[in-house]
């Protein structure tokens, strides 16, 4: 079984890669090696280096292998907005509910075919130095509807249609969506390398 730290505090998503990666593999996140108060600053002007920050921050911390995923959604017709601030694109505390409206607010009025948009993966890997930081990238492609659709996923996925299934990836349910997901590629890439 290999141990990996996630630079993150969040559960569902260190699930997510737990279930993507499968078995040999454990996920711990940072409140299970006691750093759920450990602050990390994302101020890198990249997905690579937000990913770079993380995983670094927390492998000086407790010197394991670490991986750190910084992830987010780039709208072409925004000029690839709100990418690194996918999370905040509606101010500091925003829920996904909020980042959502703000979206379409933001696309109102512009017709489908000018929707496309991609979500974007970087994974940051350290396994025993810093001067040894890998990247695994993975890119989901796809249009932004004018409504929510379905219920499974989080964040975006309610207004993130995939044109493969006709569906949106909160349609899709976790079992399609962990095989087309942005993150999915991105772990795929990884999971490959460490092989």
């Amino acid at each position: 079984m290999r141990t990996f730290v996630l630079a993150s505090q969040n559960k569902h998503k260190a699930e997510e890669i737990k279930q993507i990666l499968g078995p040999g593999f454990e996920i711990k996140t940072m409140e299970e090696v006691g750093l759920s108060n450990f602050e990390i600053i994302e101020d890198g002007n990249t997905f690579e280096e937000n990913a770079a920050k993380k995983a670094a921050a927390v492998f000086n911390k407790i010197n394991m292998p670490v991986i750190a995923d910084d992830s987010g959604l780039c709208v072409d017709f925004l000029g690839g907005a709100p990418g690194i601030h996918t999370a905040r694109f509606a101010g500091e505390n925003a829920s996904d509910n909020d980042n959502i409206n703000k979206l379409l607010y933001e696309l109102k009025n512009v017709s489908f075919e000018k929707r496309t948009a991609k979500f974007v993966c970087v994974i940051a890997f350290i396994e025993n130095s810093l001067d040894n930081l890998k990247y695994f990238r993975g890119e989901c492609s796809g249009f932004i509807l004018n409504e929510r659709r379905g219920c499974s996923g989080f964040g975006y996925d309610p207004v993130f249609y995939y044109k493969k299934y006709d569906k949106t990836l909160a349609e899709l349910g976790e079992d399609i969506k962990n095989t087309v997901s942005h993150r999915y590629k991105a772990l795929k890439a990884f999971s490959d390398f460490l092989k």
